[in-house]
């Protein structure tokens, strides 16, 4: 019976003749940081002409990605609230709520801690504003873009956004 091999364990000789040790390393276990619990709330805002507006942001590792507008809560602002809220700000388009799309719950870990964050996304159709990055307080959003429903598979950078997308443009169909 084999056993799988665990920091110490001394390994057979390959062919040819060298041993191998497996060294044993510190690391640091993501469970022993804090978990910190984050709820945002954006999606799709879409226009006369079935467009979405769409940001481009930097991610952690600096590269740009294009996304849907989206941030955190703020006071005791409801998700639908915090949606119209953030992507005002991020796109400077005004919007009313038409339905929910979904939500997406995912992980990431921080050098300090642990991230379970919630992101609560809705359809709004767009009433007013204009186009625009310079409303947005944080300045995370360095471009902003009309996109074609049809095309935002090819523009966003995250698979989950993609279904919610996908979600958009049946609940639309689903009303004409």
């Amino acid at each position: 019976m084999s056993h799988a091999a665990v920091p110490g364990d001394r390994v057979p000789p390959p062919p040819g003749g060298h041993r191998l040790r497996i060294e044993r390393r510190t690391v640091v276990r993501a469970s022993r940081l804090p978990v910190v619990e984050e709820t945002s709330a954006g999606g799709l805002v879409v226009d006369a002409e079935l467009r979405a507006a769409v940001i481009a942001r930097r991610n952690r590792a600096g590269r740009l990605e294009w996304c849907l507008p989206k941030g955190h809560l703020e006071g005791t602002e409801t998700p639908a609230e915090a949606a119209v809220r953030e992507i005002a700000e991020e796109t400077g388009i005004t919007g009313i709520v038409r339905k929910a799309l979904g939500s997406i719950d995912y992980w990431f870990t921080g050098e300090d801690r642990r991230v379970h964050k919630v992101v609560h996304h809705f359809l709004l159709e767009a009433v007013g504003g204009e186009l625009t990055v310079a409303g947005d307080p944080d300045g995370e959003a360095e471009d902003v873009a009309w996109v074609a429903l049809e095309d935002l598979h090819a523009r966003l950078s995250y698979p989950n956004e993609r279904r919610l997308a996908d979600a958009a443009r049946a609940a639309l169909a689903d009303e004409t």
